[in-house]
């Protein structure tokens, strides 16, 4: 026969609450950073800003403006020149593509020529993405660069280098900027000496995925460069989701569907993302309990990024 639980058991329960409480600090609204989605992105290069407006009507999550491995050295002037005019009279984005420009190497002249072009610019790109880093004081002298212009340019960072690798979670919190990590799996492959297959390159994606969860900042895989190979991509799109990378680059628009379908939230995730935000939204702000499940800080993160991919789904197909 079952035993209620009487007023003595009530107090034991609270009692244990209570004591659950002083160990597990309480879920507040600052904890809670909600980012946009960075599922895709597509690179187009900074020679060829025509196929800008192509870009954006492809709708990915990030745009990026290359200036570093798609321009050759004698058009990188041109290139950075066109492409920072460009942002002072930007295409309509309906659809809210997040706009990124990639420079060149922060140890090359080129790179330092482009901090300085974005530095003078009256309409600077509202975030940099920063090849070849291979340390985090790299990162931190832009950013105080940055910080003494009071630009308030984001940054997004690329691991591609053996260096870069061993020190990828001091690279991941480096700045407040930081925005993303990006894995760089053709120079990775070169430098190890491997084919950028998917087993050769596990342990440098898993070792990554660590760093940009232990920084909450998201991680976004090496477009697949087989555009005839969708079988391949879709492989290779559903492995990265599945390891805990949050986006996948791609070199065309017609690799967008399959990427950001495998890096989007079901029916059943946004349902349950929203019951979840939705008690942590109407607590007092003290230990949060739902459904007889403790919830902690990085579950209710994880909870609100599947709400934002949702509203921007949601936003998406309004526009299509």
């Amino acid at each position: 026969m079952g035993r209620s639980e009487g007023p003595d058991g009530a107090e034991r329960s609270k009692a244990a609450e209570t004591e659950i409480s002083a160990l597990v600090p309480p879920v507040t609204t600052a904890d809670v950073q909600v980012n946009r989605p960075r599922r895709s992105f597509l690179f187009v290069p900074g020679t060829g800003l025509d196929m800008l407006p192509k870009a954006l009507a492809a709708a990915p999550d990030i745009i990026c403006v290359d200036l570093e491995d798609a321009i050759a050295p004698q058009h990188k002037a041109v290139a950075r020149r066109d492409t920072l005019a460009a942002f002072g009279a930007l295409p309509e984005n309906p659809a809210g593509c997040e706009l990124v420009v990639r420079i060149n190497s922060l140890r090359t002249p080129d790179g330092l020529a482009d901090v300085l072009a974005v530095l003078e610019s009256p309409s600077p790109p509202p975030s940099l993405m920063l090849p070849k880093i291979k340390s985090a004081d790299e990162v931190r002298l832009l950013d105080e660069l940055l910080g003494q212009a009071a630009a308030p340019i984001r940054l997004q960072v690329i691991i591609e280098t053996n260096d870069g690798l061993e020190r990828c979670h001091e690279i991941a919190q480096a700045s407040e900027r930081i925005d993303a990590l990006l894995f760089g799996g053709a120079d990775m492959a070169a430098e190890l000496r491997v084919e950028p297959s998917w087993e050769a390159l596990l342990y440098a994606r898993s070792r990554l995925v660590h760093a940009a969860a232990s920084a909450q900042i998201d991680l976004i895989d090496v477009p697949y460069l087989d555009l005839e190979d969708m079988a391949g991509l879709e492989r290779e799109a559903a492995l990265c989701a599945k390891l805990g990378m949050t986006g996948k680059g791609a070199i065309h628009p017609k690799q967008l569907a399959i990427i950001e379908r495998h890096f989007s939230p079901g029916d059943a995730q946004i349902a349950h993302a929203r019951h979840l935000t939705t008690a942590f939204e109407q607590a007092d702000g003290g230990l949060l309990v739902v459904d007889g499940k403790l919830i902690e800080k990085p579950v209710l993160r994880s909870q609100y990024r599947i709400l934002a991919i949702a509203e921007r789904l949601r936003q998406r197909h309004r526009h299509d």
